[in-house]
Parts: C-alpha cells; structure tokens; sequence
C-alpha cells in the first residue's frame, strides 16, 4: 500500500486553498469569534481520574476499510453513544477519504452535551478558525503530519486562545518524543496524547503498540489509546496499564446497535 498519509497531507493543502479563496482569513476569524464558548473536552475525558472515558467515533468510512456503514445518521449514532456511556463525540469532517462533513459538527450539538472532537488533518492554522467557527469543542493534530515543532506549538497556541482542546496524536516513537517537550503547552488543560495504535502509512493496527509507546510518557492521564480496540479484553489490557482514555470508532460503526456495542466494549 502506498503512503496514504501523504496523499490526504497533500489533498488537504489544496482544500485549505480552496476554502480561504471561498471565504476569507478575515471572515473566519470572524465566524470563529461569534461562536458560543467551546465545551470543555478535556475536562470530560480527564475526570473522574481513573474512569474508563470514552471517545466514540462517528465514521462512515475510511481509506483502509471503504465504506463502513449503509444506514449512516451522525446524529442518531451521537445521541445512542451519548445515552451509552460515551465521554465525548469524535467526528470525521475529511469527505474525499472519510465520507465525512463539517456540518455534521453542528447537527450533532445540537442533539447532545457533550463535547465533539472535530477529527480531521489539520495542517494550517486556517483549519483551527475554521473548526471554532463550525461548532467543533476540540481538534485534532496529528505529529505526522504537522511540519515540524515551530508549525505545531503555532497550533497549539491558536487552538487554546480559541478555547478548543486538542488531541496531539502521534504513531512513530519519534513523533512521540519530538511533540512530549510541549504537550501542555500553553496551557496544560488543553492537550491530550493520543497514541494511535494504527499505522497510517499502512493502516495496520495493533493495540500493543500504546503499551510500547506508553513507556516514554511521564503523565498517562493525558492518553488516550486510538485505533484497534474491538473487545472488553482489549479495554482491560490497557486499563491495566494505567490507560483509561480510549478513542474507537469502526468498531461501533459496524455494530446494528452502536449504544449497545459501547456498553459490551465499556463493561
């Protein structure tokens, strides 16, 4: 399989482009502005402390697996993970790779309280405006795809002055140890470490990969396992290694009942 990440990096840029030449920096910004106060993301999947919290997904496909689910309603999946035990919402607002829209951000508020992930490949500040201004409580950033330490603490400080939390997601060791001198940078109620268990160069998963990783992160509070994790056994796993932040997606999305299936995989 070829480099997917660097197609989607690549496509990305020219959405970006696209998008500020429909509407400008100027008007953004002013949109972002004019949004209610972000609900508190991080808050929700830190507390209480060592109480499983999840973040369940709302995904209608993916480069790696196609299409996931026929009957597809953000809202009604949102509302059954809501009243199923979930901690907050992630959401894929990708279209040409996930199937996904910025507008679901907002249909989805408006059915639940909890906070919702906007998941997508930020790679432009333009993108964190662009999420305030879109309803979304948090963004994600993903190391692999950011252009070095100077691009991603300019996310992170625009992203907090926005009031949105962030996932900093990372794969390689490398990226781990390249984003852990600023995580909680600028503020340390903002960021959390999102340890994706799947390769996306590759698309492969595995759950073990959080265990291995885990090992060169001080304060575990902060992660959350990603990707992989399709049964109580995997939960238990990690929960014993001092994880009890998790983020799944295509696992509920291809369950007939997505509340029930968070309530099997939760215990």
């Amino acid at each position: 399989m070829t480099d997917i990440l660097s197609q989607i990096i690549e496509d990305k840029r020219r959405e970006v482009t696209a998008a500020q030449e429909r509407v400008s920096l100027d008007e953004i910004k002013r949109r972002a502005i004019d949004t209610p106060t972000p609900r508190n993301f991080f808050k929700a999947m830190t507390r209480p402390k060592d109480e499983l919290r999840v973040i369940a997904e709302v995904k209608k496909a993916s480069p790696s697996a196609g299409l996931i689910r026929d009957d597809f309603d953000p809202v009604a999946i949102a509302t059954a993970y809501a009243e199923n035990g979930a901690a907050a919402i992630s959401c894929l607002t990708d279209a040409k790779y996930f199937q996904g829209s910025p507008d679901y951000i907002a249909q989805i508020k408006e059915a639940v309280t909890l906070p919702v992930l906007r998941k997508d490949f930020i790679v432009d500040t333009y993108q964190i405006y662009e999420s305030r201004a879109i309803g979304a409580d948090a963004v994600l950033l993903i190391a692999e795809a950011i252009d070095g330490e100077a691009e991603l603490l300019d996310l992170l400080i625009l992203a907090t002055e926005l009031k949105l939390s962030t996932l900093v997601e990372v794969h390689d060791v490398e990226s781990l140890l390249r984003v852990r001198p600023h995580l909680g940078f600028p503020h340390p109620s903002y960021t959390l470490l999102g340890i994706n268990n799947r390769n996306l160069r590759t698309m492969t998963t595995d759950v073990a990969h959080t265990l291995r990783l885990v090992e060169y992160v001080e304060n575990t509070d902060i992660v959350v396992s990603e990707s992989g994790i399709r049964a109580p056994g995997d939960v238990k796993r990690l929960r014993d290694a001092g994880i009890h932040r998790i983020l799944v997606g295509e696992h509920l999305m291809r369950q007939d009942d997505v509340g029930a299936a968070l309530r099997e995989l939760m215990g």
